[in-house]
Order: structure tokens, then sequence, then C-alpha cells
């Protein structure tokens, strides 16, 4: 047992120690000041009972330095004011602002339906997406617009951070969602793209179309950024990068309440069993071994089956390497606050990983007052 214990968090680390160099080496991005040209842009706005939210983000987007881009809010039959809310909105924008009422159906992804829908009417080369309950800075438009001039890539994945660390589960919940931003980011740089979020994801609309959208992936509720991402890398596999600029980074507010938290993370977890290509399912049960690796040490010395030092290097190989890494990414998302909580963070992770683990096995969460599967 020891055996394959210290086998797996000698894996885990060195995997660990590549991330962190290779975040190291990804240079910063900064946009090209005042661009007057380039790429046409649709952000797309999947919403759903973000009456409260949905305006902050509005007044966000009126306030770019990029100028060349529209919106479309897509409304999936709120039952609060938020429809209303765009509408009105766009009678005085200072940009092009379409409101998109989707038809009140039952649907296996609604998510995916309403980018689906609304990337018919889209009129820009480049798709832009993001949730309702995000805020943008004023360059993060022309960090996009900018960086694929530059690069030319058919995705952009760019940087996602919590609003605020009021709490200590705020800042428990940076320091993890870092990691996953962190991973995915470096996973791209080294041309085997794993993880992506949808909240700051961009992407070619003829990519989107190329490779049927969401087709074959439609089937589950989650996976509106990844299965897409991994569908485009399959067709491109050196057209997937990561916008390291801090003026792309967005914002999102964190969950308070257990249930907001344990319903997303099962979601998240869910996707596992639908992944395509070997690369994202080798990596997500690698990263449950690992987490399981120094539960189970502890509990081998507490039994008395393994001694002291054994349990202490399988511990020492988690650790020493995940704080660098998550040290440098949390500077970058402006979080330097969050840092001095990741030892705690690391200490429930791994049975954060395992229980989630298990819990996504069984089907069914809720999400948005909706049971989805």
């Amino acid at each position: 047992m020891i055996g394959f214990l210290l086998a797996v968090s000698l894996l885990y680390a060195l995997f660990t120690i590549t991330l962190w160099i290779t975040w190291l080496r990804m240079p910063s991005f900064t946009p090209t000041s005042n661009l007057t040209s380039g790429p046409r842009l649709t952000v797309i706005i999947p919403v759903r009972n973000e009456a409260a939210n949905i305006g902050l983000l509005l007044d966000d987007l009126s306030q770019q330095t990029y100028a060349n881009f529209e919106v479309i809010v897509a409304d999936d039959s709120s039952t609060d004011q938020t429809l209303a809310i765009v509408q009105d909105y766009a009678r005085q924008a200072t940009f092009l602002l379409r409101p998109l009422a989707l038809a009140n159906e039952r649907t296996a992804s609604p998510k995916k339906r309403a980018i689906t829908q609304s990337i018919a009417v889209a009129q820009g080369t480049l798709i832009i997406t993001t949730d309702g309950d995000c805020r943008v800075g004023p360059d993060w438009l022309a960090s996009f617009a900018s960086f694929y001039q530059k690069t030319g890539f058919n995705v952009l994945s760019g940087p996602v951070t919590f609003t605020t660390n009021q709490a200590l589960t705020d800042s428990l919940q940076t320091v993890e969602f870092a990691s996953l931003i962190g991973s995915g980011a470096c996973t791209m740089a080294l041309g085997r793209p794993t993880m992506c979020n949808g909240a700051n994801l961009c992407y070619e609309k003829a990519a989107f179309v190329e490779v049927g959208g969401f087709a074959g992936v439609d089937q589950l509720a989650s996976g509106d950024d990844e299965f897409l991402m991994h569908k485009i890398a399959a067709r491109y596999p050196a057209g997937i990068g990561f916008l390291k600029s801090a003026e792309a980074i967005v914002t999102t507010q964190p969950h308070r309440t257990w249930s907001a938290f344990y319903n997303q993370r099962k979601r998240w977890a869910s996707k596992w069993r639908m992944y395509q290509n070997w690369g994202p399912t080798v990596l997500a049960v690698f990263v449950f071994l690992s987490n399981a690796a120094p539960v189970l040490a502890v509990l081998g010395w507490l039994l008395g089956f393994l001694n002291g030092n054994a349990t202490l290097i399988v511990v020492a190989l988690k650790v020493v390497p995940e704080f660098l890494f998550l040290r440098q990414v949390l500077v970058f998302l402006q979080k330097k606050s969050s840092v001095a909580t990741i030892p705690l963070t690391q200490l429930i992770y791994p049975f954060y990983v395992v229980f989630f683990g298990l819990v996504a096995q069984g089907k069914g969460y809720h999400w948005k007052g909706r049971k989805l599967s």
C-alpha cells in the first residue's frame, strides 16, 4: 500500500511542479491601447433569474474601451424581472443589445440551447460567453480582440475568480477555483487542453459551426465550455490558448449556501463520464487518486498500518508543490489575501474531491430552480 501511495504522490508532485514552471513561463499579455479596429465580437449571456445582477454587467459592458461588439442576452424563461430589465436597458444602451427570449420548453441542457440559439443570430466573428452574475473590466473585450489578432487561436480561455473574500468560505472557494483556472491554463500551454470556464470563454463562430456546435454532447446539462473546447481542439490541436491578462479577468460571486455549492460542484464533477478523449478522463482519475492518497496515508497512520515518516512524505509531496503553484495563480488573479488560506484549503480539499468524485456517480442535481441530469 505504501508503495502505491508514494508512487501516486510523487507523480502528482512532478505534475504540479510542471504546472508551476509552465505558469511562470507563460508571459502576461497587455492589450493594445485604444484598439480602433479588430474582429466583430458577440457577447452571449445566458441568464435565468438574474434580475439582481444583470444590470451591473450591462453597465460594465457600456464602459468597454473596444467598440466593435454586440451583446445578446438569452433569457431562459426567468420568473423575475430579468428580461424586462434587459429590454429597458436596450432602449438606451450605447452598444447593440439584443434581448433574446427563449421558449419555455424542457431541454436536457438549457445553457447549451441558449448559446446555440444566440449564435444562430450572432453577427460577430468571435463569440464570447459569460454569465449574468459576472463583472468585467473596461479592457475585457479589448484584451480578447487584440490577443486574437496576435495569436489567431480558435479558442481563447480567460481567467475567472470571485468578487469578494469577505468570509473564510469565500477565500476557500477562491483558492479552489484558482487551482482549476491555473491547471486549465497550463495544460493549454502544454498543448493538452483539459479545462476552461464558460464565464470567460471566446471562440470563433466559424469553428463552432464547423464542429457541429454541441451536437453529441447536448444530452448533459453541463459542459458548454469544456466539451466544446475539446471538439474544437480535436479539429485544431494548436488552436487553443489561455489569455493570461489582468485586464481579461472576470469576477463572479462565491456561493453563500451549501446547497448552491453542492449542486454546482456535482454538476461539474458529473462531466467526466462524457469526455470523448482519454486525456481529461485520465487527469480526472489521477487527481482523484492523488487527493485520496494523503487521506489514506493519514488513516493508515492512525490505524497503525503506516509509520509517521511515510505519511509525512505522502502529505508533503502534495502540499508543498501545490502551495507554490497556487500562490502564483492567486497573485495573478489579484487575490493575494487568499494565499494565507491555501493550507486550510489543502486540508479540506482531499476529502472534498473524494466526496464529489463519489456523489457524481449519481444522476441529477438542481440548478436555477430546475432539476437536471
